[in-house]
């Protein structure tokens, strides 16, 4: 039987998808019926992938005058309790409805058969994500300051909803959210590596001793960062999309400004596999700490176990990442030739930055 090579990522139909030797991604007799179904478009359809796509994978798809968004989750195997784009689609429309700037949700297929796993469609948004380069519109220096500020005013918007009522209370349970948190990553390390690294588990012993009272209780994005915020084509800066909501839950808003921050770009700080929006640290953005007294001062919470928050995001960020790696070393991940064999030295280096962390916490204590 002919094979077509591996790392294929979209073909025309599912017999050759069946000779492949890993799926791929995009089956487009398979798409072009749902798409169908759902009085999406006309004709035959275009394809282009968009965004990081270091996890769940994005592409912009295009049929006649229709433009829509696909999202759906990596090659299987999937790590259980992974990638559910069923919730994700489900917490974007719960949360569209109480003012959150999310892209409209136009349809879900829980039928993995149609393309390996679930996925969903959402409306194109036009817009600018931030990485690498500064767009022309937000490239002022006050532009610049606008934009980190106005990432901080979005999350203190999220974290103002009240989660006690209605549809968004039944999305998880915040209580005990920050132990749950350290018992669940502990284990998916356990099942995710093939390589020892003893500082996981002296964080994780440092993270459950020294657990801090959660004074609130708010949506938590869970990968609150720039790079997953989607801006106005034009000044002043203003965000009109927040993406990637698949670790999301109801939790300690401190989690997520722990992660933002410590995730946050800025002269001088070592970088790390997360370094996804490197260009704050030109000239004209906040400092981390800068960012983090805007968001005490509109939140009222006291930000002095910060630093505990932003251990456990670097520690989470290196277990999700070491996964990533080991996918990549078995070869699940075959058109993946700078960010998977990069992370050898970038999970330890996350760790290490992550106990640098725990340090001042510790030393805050003192």
């Amino acid at each position: 039987m002919h094979t077509v090579p591996d790392g294929v990522e979209v073909v025309a139909a599912w017999d050759v998808a069946r000779r492949l030797e890993s799926p791929p991604l995009l089956v487009l007799d398979a798409l072009t019926g749902f798409l169908d179904a759902h009085g999406i478009g006309s004709g035959p359809l275009a394809w282009q992938r968009i965004g990081e796509g270091h996890s769940n994978v994005t592409y912009l798809i295009e049929r006649g005058d229709e433009s829509v968004v696909l999202r759906r989750g990596p090659r299987p195997p999937l790590p259980k309790s992974t990638h559910d784009m069923v919730r994700e689609a489900r917490i974007q429309k719960i949360l569209g409805e109480h003012g959150v700037p999310v892209p409209e949700i136009i349809a879900v297929c829980e039928d993995e058969l149609l393309l390996g796993v679930p996925f969903y469609l959402m409306d194109r948004v036009d817009g600018t994500v931030v990485t690498d380069t500064i767009p022309s519109h937000l490239f002022p220096l006050e532009q610049r300051r606008a934009t980190s500020e106005a990432v901080v005013d979005t999350l203190v918007a999220l974290h103002s909803i009240d989660v006690t009522r209605g549809e968004l209370a039944s999305l998880g349970s915040p209580d005990g959210y920050l132990r749950r948190q350290v018992e669940r990553f502990r284990g998916l390390w356990e099942v995710n590596t093939a390589r020892n690294l003893p500082a996981v588990e002296w964080i994780a012993n440092w993270l459950a001793r020294n657990l801090p009272a959660s004074q609130a209780a708010s949506v938590v994005h869970g990968d609150y960062r720039m790079g997953n915020l989607m801006f106005a084509p034009q000044a002043p800066a203003r965000i009109l999309a927040i993406l990637d909501w698949e670790m999301a839950t109801l939790g300690d808003p401190l989690a997520d400004l722990g992660y933002f921050t410590a995730t946050y770009s800025e002269a001088g700080i070592l970088t790390t596999p997360l370094e996804l929006t490197p260009v704050t640290r030109s000239p004209g953005y906040p400092t981390r700490q800068r960012l983090a007294e805007r968001y005490r001062d509109r939140m009222g919470l006291d930000l002095t176990p910060l630093p505990w928050y932003q251990t456990l995001a670097l520690w989470k960020a290196a277990i999700f990442c070491e996964a990533i790696y080991t996918r990549w070393r078995r070869g699940e991940r075959p058109n993946d030739t700078v960010f998977g064999p990069s992370l050898e030295t970038g999970v330890p280096r996350l760790l290490e930055m992550a106990a640098q962390y725990a340090g001042l916490a510790s030393a805050s204590r003192a």
